[in-house]
């Protein structure tokens, strides 16, 4: 099982780790209603070190990332982040990615930590054809083991980076980054986030993972800085709607019945993979969706749940669900038909032989 430069560190400080993506990771240190909480209202960090960074550079960087990205890289601009992903040929997805534009010939791809060798493979296979070579030095680079990453999240998190940075930073927009210097460190200060409570995500190089850490707590003691494991990752992901591969998307599901329609772009010269299979599915409809729903009974949803109308007919399963820190209710996201896909429908979520009463909402839920 792998480590993270501060797995020492969760280790210090008694979080419940477990394996996830074959790394040791902290899911818990107070509680993950205390940690969600924290980040919704205050600043925690969490170490999102594991996940997945590839190198795409040369004069083909671009065309090679209009063909296997669903989003249209052209239109973005140096410092400028997008979110996209990629089809997989078979109406499914590889994955979920961010693509941060560093120049006309240099991007850097973020990818989800499970799929990290998948996609480099898929990456070097559609590089292959286009004559882009893999490895040290070349057009296309792995960089993963070499690259640690906290991500300050909450709104009082940019409070807490612009002590460690020397140019103004508070300001940034959402979706861009700077290469720049945080705590005298070579870094990437990026503005996405995945818990919709604002701040930001540090990348630097393995060597420099104790002096950003060490310089983070200190400037963060004022502001309260609390350390959050993947438990609350994941229930302040889901009360923002933002889907998670592996249960919400995966190979198997179309960016269009996900409902990231947005990120999937059909404009003249970007000849992506699967484009006439979503354009098909944009034009003639799907035979499911992804919504979020709340429950109306009381109870929680989990992953794999069947999901019903009123009278009992299966119409789809739970991709995510359980029970939201800010709500107090049993929510979730999960697949159902066309026809019941509409915010207000009432759905059923069946648990343990039960039919829960459900309606689908719009999202974000918070």
């Amino acid at each position: 099982m792998k480590t993270t430069a501060f797995t020492k560190y969760h280790l210090a400080a008694g979080a419940k780790m477990a394996e996830f993506a074959g790394y040791n990771m902290p899911i818990e240190f107070t509680g993950i209603n205390d940690e969600h909480m924290t980040v919704r209202n205050g600043v925690g960090v969490f170490d999102v070190s594991h996940m997945g960074e590839i190198w795409v550079k040369g004069p083909k960087a671009e065309a090679l990332l209009q063909h296997i990205t669903t989003n249209d890289v052209s239109k973005l601009y140096d410092g400028k982040v997008q979110y996209s992903c990629m089809p997989n040929g078979r109406g499914g997805i590889v994955d979920d990615i961010l693509v941060y534009r560093i120049d006309a010939e240099t991007y850097l791809l973020v990818v989800n930590a499970a799929n990290t060798e998948k996609d480099w493979a898929h990456i070097c296979a559609e590089g292959a054809k286009m004559g882009l070579e893999a490895g040290p030095g070349k057009q296309l680079y792995n960089a993963s083991d070499e690259i640690c990453q906290l991500a300050v999240q909450g709104p009082l998190a940019m409070k807490v980076v612009q002590k460690m940075c020397d140019e103004p930073v508070e300001q940034m927009e959402y979706y861009t980054f700077r290469k720049m210097k945080v705590a005298g460190c070579d870094a990437i200060l990026s503005i996405t986030g995945y818990t919709g409570s604002g701040g930001c995500e540090i990348y630097v190089a393995n060597e420099d993972a104790d002096r950003l850490w060490k310089a983070l707590w200190e400037a963060g003691a004022e502001y309260g800085l609390k350390n959050v494991g993947l438990g609350a990752r994941d229930t302040l992901r889901l009360e923002k709607g933002f889907c998670l591969y592996g249960n919400d998307i995966d190979d198997t599901t179309s960016p269009i019945e996900a409902g990231l329609g947005w990120i999937t772009k059909f404009v003249d010269g970007k000849d992506f993979i699967d484009r006439p299979l979503m354009e098909r599915q944009k034009a003639e409809g799907v035979t499911r969706r992804l919504v979020g729903f709340k429950l109306i009974d009381r109870g929680i949803p989990r992953h794999g749940y069947k999901l019903t109308s009123p009278d009992g007919a299966e119409i789809g399963h739970v991709t995510s669900g359980t029970m939201s820190p800010c709500m107090k209710v049993g929510f979730g996201m999960g697949y159902v038909k066309p026809e019941f896909a509409k915010p207000g429908s009432e759905i059923a979520v069946e648990v343990r032989g039960r039919l829960l009463r459900a309606e689908v909402v719009k999202l974000p839920f918070v």
